[in-house]
């Protein structure tokens, strides 16, 4: 069985938390999409962890962690995050690498970085990862897979090609080429430390379902980041959804039997685009400080706004979500009054469909107003202890979006959840 957990707003949405939660009773958790750009917060009883690379199940002893092949590795980063958890008392083991995946390239955050200075106020708000280029390398037929690691000598007439190519684009804007004995070199000294972790991992994941294993999917960022029906251009550069899982391990369509997608009691984002319940003054701050609401990869600070039932309902929708989560109720505590976005104006005219890009730049969020509550709820595991209007707030959000609320989370800790 496979049970998907992916995100339905712009990322950031506490699906960490979730994943080590369902890990918890998981023979396996594969990473589908994504690289480095992004963190999956983890508090469990060895500290914080905040997992840039890993799959949220390296957590448990056991549980098999897989970097599939819809992804993209940067050496130097996965090697780092696995010096720095491990310092920190968090031994990982069973985690492997597709070797179909694909590298970062020292090139490819110099191309990023490059791309945005010449955007200025433009740019899309890159974390400088070299994400974007990866990908577009990917689709080029120029990128470099993990596996050819594996195979040096191919491996370095590959890289003295796709390099000849990079340094077109890098001349192009101006900036000084790079040396191709340098990335050369810059993958034989991570070879050695890779090769443990790389391997066929379709054979593995087809192994596991003919054995009945329970299987957890986890996607970087959410539903409108996704590359194709997200806030393009300002998305990440691979697709987020549940359905890309089939693709980017690969499964089949119908081994997916459930999808928990995982929205914040409020909204929150990190970067440039549209984001049409923001927040300002005091209000935001508070929530901010509050939630610890800074990015776990950059440590830029969240923005934030109401929840946004018009994106969240599309969210639900891209993803076929299942399930729902709501996570950070308790951050709202204490506030008199919430207001639930429920429609978008766009020029004057009313709609409940999330728009495309170029329309939501002048979308005007149509509230309603709501009570909150004073009492603290951190401690409530029973959704009939939360305060009434804690409760009506949940349902108003669960109407709203078309989609059962199965957990709430009311805390960071693992043990901070009510079940639905």
């Amino acid at each position: 069985m496979i049970t998907s957990v992916v995100g339905l707003n712009w990322g950031d949405e506490g699906k960490g938390r979730m994943v080590d939660y369902f890990a918890g009773k998981a023979d396996c958790v594969i990473r589908y999409q994504g690289g480095d750009n992004a963190g999956h917060t983890v508090v469990n009883e060895l500290g914080k962890f905040a997992f840039h690379n890993f799959p949220s199940g390296v957590c448990y002893p056991g549980v098999i962690n897989i970097i599939a092949s819809g992804s993209v590795v940067s050496p130097d980063s996965f090697i780092s995050e696995l010096k720095d958890v491990e310092s920190k008392g968090l031994k990982v083991e069973n985690i492997y690498i597709s070797d179909r995946a694909i590298l970062i390239m020292p090139y490819a955050k110099i191309l990023e970085k490059l791309e945005e200075e010449r955007l200025k106020d433009k740019k899309y708000g890159s974390t400088m990862s070299g994400i974007a280029p990866t990908y577009g390398y990917k689709y080029l037929k120029k990128g470099i897979q993990v596996g050819e690691l594996l195979y040096p000598e191919y491996l370095k007439e590959h890289v003295r090609a796709v390099v000849t190519y990079a340094n077109l684009q890098i001349s192009a804007y101006g900036a000084d080429p790079v040396n191709a004995d340098e990335m050369i070199a810059y993958l034989m000294e991570y070879s050695e430390l890779l090769k443990p972790y790389i391997t066929n991992t379709k054979v593995l994941v087809d192994k596991l379902l003919a054995e009945g294993k329970s299987i957890i999917v986890e996607a970087q960022l959410g539903a409108l980041r996704d590359i194709t029906h997200g806030i393009y251009p300002y998305t990440t550069s691979s697709s987020t959804l549940s359905g890309n899982a089939c693709a980017a391990i690969p499964v089949s369509p119908s081994s997916i039997e459930r999808i928990v997608g995982i929205t914040k009691a409020y909204s929150t984002c990190v970067g440039e685009g549209p984001f049409t319940t923001e927040l300002f003054g005091d209000l935001a701050h508070r929530i901010r400080e509050t939630g610890h609401e800074y990015g776990a990869k950059t440590g830029r600070p969240r923005r934030i706004g109401y929840f946004d039932a018009v994106a969240t309902r599309y969210g639900c929708t891209l993803q076929g979500a299942t399930d729902m989560t709501v996570t950070c109720l308790d951050v709202l505590t204490g506030i008199e009054e919430l207001n639930i976005c429920t429609a978008y104006e766009i020029n004057g005219v009313q709609t409940s469909d999330f728009p495309i890009n170029c329309t939501l730049e002048y979308a005007k969020p149509v509230y309603k107003t709501v009570k909150g509550w004073s009492e603290d709820i951190t401690g409530v595991r029973n959704f009939a202890d939360l305060p009434v209007n804690a409760q009506e707030y949940l349902r108003e959000i669960e109407i709203l979006t078309g989609t059962r609320i199965s957990y709430v989370s009311v805390g960071p800790e693992r043990d901070a959840l009510i079940t639905i």
